[in-house]
């Protein structure tokens, strides 16, 4: 039991290490048992005790850059090397951060679109700071501004691709008068970077979406949660913020860095982070619009969602539908693996994967198979290259377009390889709260082991009925997608799981 009078939303903040000394210390300042305090520091990969050692990506995108030469090279020049899960530096591929956890990669960050005024978000074009949208929501309204979100049809660009409007209303709605607007900015799903090419190129512009959704739904306290490996993210936030002055006035800003855990992108998990506590998903009902933050009703959208609203605001919400193809608006997508130019490209809602890649200057080799929507999408095959990537569309194949995170992947690739990077991730990731996910993404990845060790078909017997366990058993969506690469890639490229050796 948490001691009287104890400030445990702190714990994560003090503690910068895990060693007794400096648990024994955060335990001092915020009246936390030190043993709580312990137990809450070991949960997270950037609090484990050992800061000095250079982190080198293992994500798919990096896997197919060489990611084992890079981090070879780094040992030959004398860096201790950790193996760590993706660093959402996707288009610099292969990537590491040193050990203050700035990025070493081989180089720039990926291209955007020209600058485009008739883009939501428009990364090409200049960030000014916040207001002609802010001032155009308070003479709206909080209604009129959500009858604006409505009218425009945005979905929740982070993934779950759930309507804006119906989450803007719910707090809206709530009788309690203390609410609060989060920002997940925790982007940690493999293939994505999109998110931090907003915080980097375009901060103004996510401020005053916050500054936007407070006004509507009625808060005056707004969080970031970004995630604790993107110091250049934090430092383009901090200067934002430093220089929006008075634009912002009523309203106090807040960024909270995360301590590495991918789990803290769920945005209960997040919630729990925030308190200073584990990031574990909590049950559901009830949903943050009613029991948030501090129990209290709480609004979290994606950066590139509350990106969209300020031109939702000053455009119109049909204006904004306008733009997609076979769902509303533009979206963000991520693009990497063998493609000429990888980068972020905003693009009408619904282009097809062909359409993406013309963008990002073509195929490298011949492409084989592509992941839609990061690590949980899995794998689709190129007769799905003209599907749209929207979220209706890929969830007829079984897949998803989650946050647009395109990787493609040629000929050169061994399918089963590829399942495998992603079973390790899902392993590494999961939180390890409820058992069919702790224990379904290691017996996973244990059996892709197996049969790449063998060639023996037989390893993978059990696959089915053990993704079946995590799907229907798992509290949250890691556990109930973490099976869904190697599934995916059975079902479309049965000959890369056949018998493999000699004797083949």
């Amino acid at each position: 039991m948490q001691a009287k009078g104890a400030d445990r939303e702190r714990v994560l903040e003090v503690l910068h290490d895990v060693t007794r000394e400096a648990v024994e210390s955060a335990s001092e300042a915020t009246g936390v048992a030190a043993a709580d305090v312990y137990g809450t520091g070991s949960f997270y990969t950037l609090l484990d005790g050992e800061r000095r050692r250079t982190r080198v990506c293992q994500g798919l995108s990096c896997q197919l850059a060489g990611a084992v030469d890079c981090a070879e090279r780094l040992r030959a020049e004398g860096h201790e090397v950790e193996w760590v899960s993706c660093l959402g530096q996707c288009d610099r591929a292969p990537a590491a951060l040193d050990p203050e956890l700035e990025v070493l990669a081989p180089r720039e960050r990926g291209a955007v679109l020209p600058d485009d005024p008739e883009l939501p978000v428009n990364l090409g074009g200049t960030d000014r700071p916040p207001g002609e949208a802010l001032a155009r929501a308070r003479a709206l309204g909080p209604e009129g501004v959500l009858e604006a979100i409505e009218a425009s049809g945005l979905q929740g660009r982070g993934g779950a691709g759930f309507p804006a409007a119906i989450k803007w209303r719910a707090v809206r709605a709530q009788a309690d008068p203390e609410r609060y607007v989060v920002c997940n900015a925790d982007e940690a799903e493999p293939g994505t970077f999109k998110d931090r090419e907003v915080m980097l190129r375009r901060p103004f512009l996510l401020l005053e979406g916050l500054a936007i959704a407070a006004h509507t739904v009625g808060a005056s306290e707004v969080y970031i949660y970004i995630r604790g490996e993107f110091r250049a993210e934090r430092r383009s936030l901090e200067a934002a913020l430093a220089a929006a002055g008075e634009a912002l006035a009523g309203l106090r800003f807040h960024l909270v860095s995360g301590h590495g855990a991918y789990i803290c992108g769920e945005e209960t998990a997040l919630l729990e982070s925030m308190e200073g506590k584990r990031g574990m998903p909590r049950l559901k009902p009830p949903f943050p619009t009613e029991r948030g933050f501090r129990g209290k009703p709480t609004l979290i959208n994606n950066v590139e969602t509350l990106a969209c609203v300020p031109s939702v605001v000053l455009r119109g919400g049909e204006w904004f539908r306008a733009l997609g193809r076979t769902e509303p608006g533009t979206k963000l997508y991520c693009v990497s693996g063998h493609v000429a130019r990888p980068g972020v490209y905003e693009l009408p809602l619904g282009v097809c994967l062909d359409e993406l890649v013309e963008a990002a200057g073509g195929y490298v080799g011949t492409p084989q198979a592509f992941s839609p929507g990061g690590a949980s999408s899995g794998f689709l095959p190129m007769s799905e290259r003209r599907r749209p990537l929207d979220f209706r569309g890929l969830a007829e194949t079984g897949s998803m377009l989650g946050s647009a995170g395109v990787v493609v992947l040629n000929e050169s690739v061994d399918l089963a390889a590829a399942a495998r990077w992603q079973a390790v991730f899902f392993e590494d990731e999961s939180c390890g709260q409820c058992a069919p996910c702790r224990i379904g993404a290691r017996v996973l990845r244990r059996a892709l082991d197996r049969y790449l060790a063998d060639g023996d078909p037989a390893a993978l017997d059990a696959v089915d009925d053990v993704a079946w366990e995590m799907r229907e058993g798992s509290i949250c969506g890691l556990g109930m997608t973490a099976a869904l690469p190697l599934t995916s890639a059975r079902e479309h490229f049965p000959s890369a799981f056949g018998r493999r050796g000699p004797d083949a």
